[in-house]
Parts: structure tokens; C-alpha cells; sequence
């Protein structure tokens, strides 16, 4: 799924191609894309005709486009969806599900979507921030991200501490695989009680994931296959410097030994047995 560096890709794309243009129609080619606006598709199509797109915006991996009405179109790529820019005349393709025609004739906005987890929604009066996603935290990108709260935030919670990098509560943004980059730099164990870390520990740790997800936007994020790609069709290239996430039984770039995988709340965990030791386990 993609995370922030690779939605923040897609944003900056969408800022650059679509933001001060006016959406002459919309066409949805399938229902589930836009499952989350409850009035159907009809009505999805319907409100957002001759409405101006003001700017695209994101929380965590969530993207937010703010439209002149004052309304908000809300966006989640899922495992697969792609916001690419067309021309009006490219083969559809057999993944598109919503179309955007603008009325300057120049490129198509195109939500495709091969595994339709993601999809797209009109936020009323969402503009500002969509209530939809109001209850997603701020991310370390954010100007008002508060690093000292998320540390002890962290801190106060009885959970393991991979399971709090990836509440998007707490730190909005990261998924699998920064978690587990960070987690590497810091040379923690993701199943380390994060009540047995210190502030500095803590500290650290967020300093790390910044830092990975900072170096993966750099590059325009992580693509292992062709599901994510940004506005133009491009891959990213941050696989080329991942340390342990994929990278099962090849060597730590650290110290050698080879990187283990471990089943994870239905996914996997990459780490290295020496740089990250498991915990011992906590006498009751």
C-alpha cells in the first residue's frame, strides 16, 4: 500500500497538473470507486461538474483536493489506485474507474484502480479538512507536527512499538515498510514495549522514520511492481535503497548477517536478528 512518501508523489503531481482547472464531466466506470460517497455515483458525477479544483492537500495517506464550491473531493489510492494525467485520446485501459474531463481540453485526471481498494468521495464542506478524515493524526511533514507529544504519546501506550508507528492516531503516514526501515536505523525490535522506551530512544526513533520517509520522497517513494506509479506513469526508486524491508535472507548492510522475516498482523517484518534482538519476554 502506498505510504506517505509515495501518496505526497501523487500530490505534488495532482498540485502541479490540476490545481486552477475546472471539471467539465465526470464519468464513473465502476460503482466501488466511489462506494464511500453514499449518494451514489450519479450524484458524485453531478456535484462536482463545473467545479474548480483550488489545490490538492494530504493527511497521511489520505489526499484532499479542495474544490471552489468549498466541498472537498477525498481520496485513498488503496493497494493500487494511480491518479494519472492523460491525454484525452490514451487507451483507457482495463483498470480505469473514474474519468475527469476538464474544460480547458487538456489532460484527463484518471482514478485507476486494479484491486478497487482505494476509491474517491465528495467531502461537503470538506475544503478546509474533510471531516471524513479530521481523526487522522498529523504526519512529520505537517507544520504542526508535534514530535515531543507523539513521544510521549508513544511512551504512555502499553503496545509493541511497531504496532504504534503505524496507528494513524498517533503518526499518520507510515506503513510496513518505513516502519520497518526505521526500526532498522534505530536498531529496535518492532515487538520492543514501547512503555520500555526512554525518551530519547523514543526520540530517536522518530527522528529515523522522518529521515526515511524524507530520503524515499527524494526519489518519488518505493515501487516493487507497476501498481504504484506517480501522475506521469513513473516508478520511484527508493527499492534500490531499502536496508531491510524485501530483503529476506540477504545480507545487513550493518553487520552481515542474514535479514530475517517475520509474520506481522497478517503481513511480514523484516529485521536483523543481531542489530535488532528480539525482547525477552516480560516476567508477569
Amino acid at each position: 500500500m502506498p505510504e506517505l512518501p509515495e501518496v505526497e508523489t501523487v500530490r505534488e503531481g495532482l498540485d502541479r497538473w490540476v490545481s486552477g482547472r475546472t471539471i467539465a464531466k465526470v464519468e464513473v466506470l465502476h460503482p466501488r470507486a466511489v462506494r464511500r460517497h453514499v449518494t451514489g455515483d450519479a450524484d458524485f458525477a453531478a456535484v462536482l461538474e463545473d467545479q474548480t479544483i483550488t489545490g490538492v492537500r494530504r493527511r497521511g495517506k489520505y489526499l484532499w483536493l479542495p474544490l471552489s464550491s468549498g466541498d472537498a473531493i477525498v481520496g485513498h489510492l488503496g493497494m493500487s489506485g494511480q491518479m494519472l494525467l492523460l491525454p484525452a485520446d490514451a487507451p483507457d485501459g482495463p483498470h480505469l474507474r473514474i474519468r475527469f474531463a476538464f474544460a480547458d481540453d487538456g489532460p484527463q485526471l484518471r482514478f485507476v484502480d486494479q484491486r478497487t481498494f482505494g476509491g474517491l468521495a465528495v467531502s461537503i464542506g470538506g475544503a478546509e479538512l474533510p471531516a471524513e478524515i479530521a481523526h487522522i493524526a498529523r504526519d512529520p511533514f505537517d507544520p504542526l507536527f508535534d514530535a515531543a507529544s507523539v513521544v510521549a504519546s508513544m511512551r504512555r501506550r502499553r503496545t509493541e512499538v511497531k504496532r504504534a508507528l503505524l496507528d494513524q492516531s498517533m503518526i499518520s503516514g507510515v506503513g510496513n515498510i518505513y516502519a520497518d526501515e526505521a526500526l532498522w536505523r534505530a536498531g529496535l525490535h518492532g515487538a520492543r514495549p514501547t512503555d520500555a522506551l526512554t525518551r530519547p530512544a523514543a526520540a530517536r526513533l522518530l527522528g529515523h522514520v522522518t529521515d526515511v520517509m524524507s530520503e524515499a520522497l527524494k526519489v518519488g517513494g518505493t515501487s516493487f511492481d507497476a501498481l504504484y506509479v506517480n501522475v506521469n506513469g513513473e516508478s520511484g526508486y527508493f527499492e534500490r535503497s531499502l536496508n531491510v524491508y524485501g530483503r529476506e535472507g540477504e545480507p545487513c548492510r550493518r553487520c552481515g548477517v542474514p535479514i530475517r522475516r517475520e509474520a506481522f498482523m497478517n503481513r511480514s517484518s523484516y529485521s536483523c536478528p543481531k542489530c535488532q534482538p528480539r525482547p525477552r519476554p516480560r516476567t508477569p
